[in-house]
């Protein structure tokens, strides 16, 4: 007597049930694999070459192309550096523009500190830059530099465009430890315009005081640590004495109840020849004492000391 036979699984039966759908799935899968083998054997500029047209017809329409750039934020940063770093143009197929790509080339120029960077399959590209402007030059063993409002070096592009502009314009700080105390001194002076206006250089003494440097080569000597009070009695003397149009070679305020004033020597008048039959006799120089204080100014800012000869007024105490 024979045993019946054991029952077919789930699995078996799902099988059975589905066999002529799996026939047209087998027959696709041997059709891609022919596909592969084709694509695998064609050359790939040959290929290329037969589908160019679609992807120009398709890249060609007017809603995927660049219709306009904007560019915001860029004050010191020109514009042709922008655009290099974009590396696209109005026309370009909008697809092809690397968003990424064109950020990392931004963020990598001098004086940006981030940039965003928007895309619009309208055509539109949108760049938002943050710019970190050099806020002084600083002079530092023969170097010019660029720095920020922190005194941290900022990268220039070279003397041209906007950035030689901004390189003109900027206040110029000198000496070992200038770049990290320009920022105070400077804001000061900002509040003061018309000493501001005569200030060639701030020149950082022992990284403990300034000196000013003055446009036709006089000197201003601030006290340590009260730059800013030194600063505004200078301002006012100014205004009631017009102290920096005279001939001045140096104005010491290192000390907040005097001011030491020394100007230049008067020029000499030049020598007349003496005439034949002239018995006229000149009348003998006058004699100058060297470092003697000529200036005259209000008894308010008036010198209390007895002007010092020019080695002691440019020593620095």
């Amino acid at each position: 007597m024979k045993r019946p036979a054991s029952r077919p699984s789930r699995t078996g039966l799902f099988l059975k049930r589905q066999k002529r759908l799996l026939r047209p799935v087998i027959g696709l899968a041997l059709l891609a694999c022919a596909g592969a083998g084709v694509y695998l054997a064609v050359p790939l500029p040959l290929l290329e070459q037969q589908i160019a047209p679609l992807r120009d017809k398709v890249l060609g329409t007017s809603a995927l192309r660049v219709t306009s750039i904007r560019i915001e934020g860029a004050n010191l940063t020109s514009d042709g550096a922008i655009r290099a770093a974009l590396n696209i143009a109005v026309g370009d197929p909008v697809l092809n523009f690397n968003v990424s790509r064109a950020r990392e080339n931004l963020n990598a120029l001098p004086f940006i500190d981030h940039v965003s960077v928007e895309r619009h399959l309208s055509g539109e590209i949108d760049v938002h830059i943050t710019e970190r402007p050099p806020y002084a030059v600083w002079q530092h063993q023969g170097h010019f530099i660029l720095i920020d409002r922190q005194g941290q070096k900022v990268p220039d592009q070279g003397a041209n465009d906007k950035d030689a502009t901004a390189f003109a314009k900027l206040p110029l700080v000198v000496g070992d430890g200038a770049n990290e105390n320009a920022a105070a001194l400077i804001d000061v002076l900002a509040q003061e315009p018309e000493v501001k206006s005569r200030v060639a250089a701030a020149v950082r003494v022992s990284d403990r005081r300034w000196n000013i440097s003055l446009k036709d080569g006089a000197t201003v000597l601030l006290p340590e640590g009260e730059e800013a009070p030194a600063i505004h009695r200078l301002a006012r003397i100014n205004a009631s004495t017009q102290l920096l149009d005279r001939p001045v070679v140096l104005i010491d305020m290192r000390l907040p109840d005097r001011l030491t004033i020394r100007e230049r020597p008067p020029e000499p008048a030049p020598a007349s020849t003496p005439q034949a039959g002239d018995t006229a006799k000149a009348a003998p120089p006058a004699h100058n004492t060297p470092g003697k204080d000529t200036s005259r100014i209000p008894h308010h800012a008036q010198s209390k000391d007895t002007p010092k000869t020019p080695t002691e007024e440019s020593r620095d105490e």
